[in-house]
């Protein structure tokens, strides 16, 4: 089962993934793809650390998302991919329009044969203000298509706003 769960910051998205995550019963591997650059994020992922188990995996990737999913993915195992929107402004930031489709195509391609279950996090961004700049434009834009693909491949699609789950497409939380 592939999952995608949306929503702006501080929505609550995290800690729903981590806790379908938990309730899933099986083996966990955390896929995180922030880079710690800055004060900011490292206390953001200081704060992710503490909440996750300690016999959770990590893999920490800020590119080569679709490799380190076929590599870690396994049947009676779940995934949990935190988040998707970072690692389109780490590919994005490469300034390699061919590396962002090729990654991006490696991803898709890639969620279409893996086994156990997927959990994927991204940050809905197409609901506030137009950004002002080229590249915030394009970040929006290219998030808003990642997000409209990998709804159509998802059995289910969630949208958290103020901690709260709205299911868009599949089973009920």
């Amino acid at each position: 089962m592939i999952e995608l769960i949306l929503g702006g910051a501080r929505s609550g998205k995290s800690r729903l993934a981590e806790k379908l995550t938990a309730e899933s019963g099986l083996a966990v591997t955390y896929i995180a793809t922030s880079q710690a650059l800055d004060g900011e994020m490292r206390a953001r992922i200081r704060e992710h650390q503490a909440r996750r188990p300690a016999h959770w995996g990590l893999v920490e990737e800020p590119v080569e998302l679709a490799r380190v999913l076929r590599e870690q993915a396994a049947e009676g195992h779940c995934l949990l991919v935190d988040c998707l929107t970072l690692w389109l402004s780490n590919l994005l930031m490469l300034d390699d329009p061919a590396r962002l489709r090729a990654e991006r195509d490696a991803l898709l391609e890639a969620l279409s044969v893996l086994p156990g279950r997927i959990i994927l996090v991204s940050n809905e961004t197409g609901l506030g203000v137009v950004p002002l700049g080229e590249l915030t434009r394009r970040y929006v834009d290219e998030a808003g298509w990642l997000h409209q693909t990998l709804a159509q491949r998802c059995q289910r699609v969630t949208f958290t706003v103020a901690g709260l789950p709205m299911v868009l497409k599949g089973e009920r939380l």
